[in-house]
C-alpha cells in the first residue's frame, strides 16, 4: 500500500496506531486489553495482532517488559512497524508468522500472558468481505479457536494466562478448546450495551495448568445515563 492509504490515530501523546482499509480496530480491542490486567513484568504474545492496536494500547501506561505481536499477513506487520516508528514503543517485537507453526525463536514456555482477538465466525458462516485481510480477520480461514489455544499453550509458562474475546454463541467452543490444551477457564465477563440488551461479547481468561474454578464477573455495560458508562470512559481514557 502507498503511504497515502494509511492513517494514524493517536492513543496517547506519543503513541500512534497505523490503520488502513485492510487492518483497523474496534471497541473489543480496548475492552480485551483492559480485561487482561497486564503488568509491567509480563512477557506478552498477541496472536493475530492486525494493525497492532492491543500492543499500542498496552504501551500507553506501564507497558509490559516485552510484547511479541504476531500476524500471518505481511501488510499487517508493515502497518505495525509504521505505528512503532511514529511512537514511543520500544518494547514491541513484530513477528510475521503463522500461529499454527509459530516461528523459530518463539519464546516457547516463557510467556506470562497470551492475548487474542480471534476471528469470530466459522469459515463458511455469514457474509464474507471482498477484502481478503478483512475476511481473514473475521472468519476462521487461516486459523480456528483450537489453533489459537494450542499456540497459547505452547507459548505459556505454567500458570501463564490466555485472554480472549468472542461472540457469546462461541463460548462453548472457546471453553472446550482451552480445556483441550491444558488451559483452565478462570474468569468470564459478558459485555452488553445496557441492562435491557443481551450480551454481544464475552471476555475470558484461562490459566495454563490450573485447577477448575471459574469466576463470573459482573457484566460490563457500554452505555450509561449520558453516553458511555463510567467504566467505558475509564477504559477509553475519556475525561
Amino acid at each position: 500500500m502507498s503511504e497515502a492509504e494509511y492513517s494514524y490515530e493517536r492513543l496517547a501523546e506519543d503513541i500512534w496506531v497505523c490503520t488502513s482499509e485492510n487492518h483497523r480496530f474496534g471497541t473489543d480491542a480496548f475492552l480485551l486489553t483492559d480485561f487482561t490486567k497486564y503488568k509491567k513484568k509480563d512477557i506478552v504474545c498477541e496472536l493475530g495482532t492486525g494493525c497492532g492496536i492491543i500492543p499500542m494500547i498496552m504501551s500507553r501506561v506501564d507497558p509490559p517488559q516485552m510484547i511479541y505481536a504476531v500476524d500471518i499477513q505481511e501488510n499487517a506487520i508493515e502497518q505495525l512497524n509504521l505505528g512503532i516508528k511514529k511512537s514511543r514503543a520500544a518494547n514491541i517485537i513484530p513477528v510475521c508468522a503463522d500461529l499454527k507453526v509459530l516461528w523459530d525463536s518463539a519464546p516457547l514456555g516463557n510467556c506470562t500472558l497470551v492475548v487474542c482477538n480471534p476471528p469470530y465466525k466459522a469459515a463458511d458462516a455469514g457474509i464474507q468481505s471482498g477484502i481478503m485481510s478483512q475476511k481473514i480477520a473475521r472468519h476462521e480461514i487461516m486459523c480456528g479457536i483450537d489453533d489459537v489455544c494450542l499456540a497459547a499453550s505452547r507459548l505459556l509458562r505454567f500458570g501463564g494466562r490466555l485472554c480472549m474475546c468472542n461472540r457469546p454463541e462461541r463460548l462453548p467452543d472457546v471453553i472446550t478448546a482451552m480445556k483441550n490444551n491444558d488451559i483452565e477457564p478462570k474468569r468470564l465477563r459478558f459485555v452488553s450495551n445496557n441492562p435491557s440488551q443481551a450480551p454481544w461479547l464475552f471476555l475470558i481468561e484461562g490459566k495454563k495448568g490450573s485447577k477448575p474454578f471459574m469466576n463470573i464477573e459482573k457484566q460490563l455495560y457500554m452505555q450509561g445515563e449520558n453516553g458511555y458508562s463510567d467504566e467505558v470512559k475509564r477504559i477509553y481514557r475519556i475525561d
